[in-house]
């Protein structure tokens, strides 16, 4: 015999899994300073890796004005403003990917904490299902 609530709440699960489940439960599995720290970590690169594309960008897009003038130029100030202006960015970036992951870690606890309540319903559901099938076993009933 078929279980309606059951059923109903195995739907739910399984749709759970399939939408939001994508995205919230690989986060479950991380503590949150883990998994902010990786990202992080990969923000690093990325804002990195962009800084430095930018400067060659700037650097290609003047290439003419900074071979006529190389001479003329004061270096340092020049590194110290690259530098300067990498680690305003590179903070930035860090404070914006603290924050939405900050946000997404709980988000996704939430949600997934609503999905282990289901998952605890339906494991109770199958406790009630096997004892009435060994109180039909012991008091006699059909077993196969």
């Amino acid at each position: 015999m078929l279980n309606e609530e059951k059923v109903k709440v195995m739907t739910r699960l399984s749709m759970y899994e399939h939408r939001e489940g994508r995205k919230y439960l690989p986060v479950s599995k991380y503590y949150r300073s883990d998994y902010i720290g990786l990202a992080l970590i990969k923000n690093f690169f990325l804002v990195t890796i962009g800084y430095v594309l930018i400067l060659a960008g700037v650097a290609a897009y003047f290439a003419e004005y900074l071979m006529d003038n190389i001479h003329k130029m004061n270096l340092v100030n020049l590194g110290v403003y690259a530098v300067l202006g990498y680690v305003g960015m590179l903070i930035f970036y860090s404070v914006l990917t603290y924050v939405q992951y900050s946000i997404r870690y709980y988000r996704a606890k939430k949600s997934v904490k609503e999905y282990y309540i289901e998952l605890t319903k339906l494991e109770k559901m199958y406790e009630r299902e096997e004892k009435k099938a060994a109180g039909r076993t012991k008091a006699g009933g059909y077993r196969k």
